[in-house]
């Protein structure tokens, strides 16, 4: 298994083929959203994806500040539990922080088919898809997001003082080749935020976002870049819902 993600099952009728409907909706969530209010509305896309009566979907959201459990995470990795309520995502991984300034991207979509450089039924594919997404998000931003051999997310090198720190965290989930959870990208979280955890069970580097890297853009704009680069790696427009 791969250690972003958690592969399962959930009761559903059987599968209706929609063919024609290949659209995936965009959806931008206003104010913060309640992390449980997140997990019941994403399974409930998951279901109506597989049942084939609804589009595939990409849903933006913020949440207030939390912490998430991955399937991996390690108890002792949680070092101030009475900080922020603290959640089982159900998701591979282990712990993240979410919170106000930091774009969280759901991605709910149908891997029995192909979606542009991801092909059908790949999930190491899909997972690289999402790390090339936010790899060319950042590009934008005149960013260089890179992948590290045996850690999760996407990471800003700092080369001249010989540092490196996370930008972009990966976690997701599978049910019946549907997708779920995502990835989330440092916009202007309160970086002492994660200090709460060990981020992905790594104790070695720290955490940064595009406002500490001196990028100063608002959350439309890099949602305007995200939405943009999806098409790049994913094939499909977003289509605001």
């Amino acid at each position: 298994m791969i250690e972003t993600a958690a592969i399962d099952d959930l009761p559903s009728d059987a599968r209706i083929d929609v063919a024609s409907d290949t659209r995936v909706q965009w959806d931008i969530a206003e104010g913060l959203t309640p992390y449980p209010a997140a997990l019941a509305s994403m399974e409930a896309s998951v279901r109506a994806i597989r049942a084939g009566t609804a589009p595939e979907r990409v849903w933006f959201v913020e949440h207030p500040p939390l912490y998430t459990a991955g399937s991996s995470a390690r108890p002792e990795d949680l070092q101030a539990p009475d900080r922020f309520p603290t959640f089982t995502a159900g998701r591979g991984g282990q712990w993240t922080y979410h919170g106000p300034g930091q774009r969280v991207a759901y991605v709910m979509l149908d891997l029995d088919r192909a979606h542009g450089r991801v092909p059908a039924r790949d999930l190491r594919a899909y997972v690289q898809g999402l790390e090339e997404w936010l790899i060319l998000t950042l590009d934008r931003f005149n960013i260089r997001g890179e992948r590290r051999p045996g850690r999760v997310g996407i990471w800003i090198a700092d080369a001249p003082a010989g540092t490196e720190a996370k930008i972009g965290a990966i976690g997701v989930r599978v049910t019946r080749w549907v997708t779920w959870h995502g990835v989330s990208l440092n916009l202007e979280p309160q970086l002492d935020h994660f200090a709460g955890i060990v981020p992905c069970g790594i104790r070695e580097y720290g955490v940064t976002s595009l406002h500490a890297l001196g990028i100063i853009v608002s959350m439309a704009e890099l949602d305007a870049a995200l939405a943009v680069s999806w098409m790049e790696v994913f094939g499909s427009p977003l289509i605001r819902g």
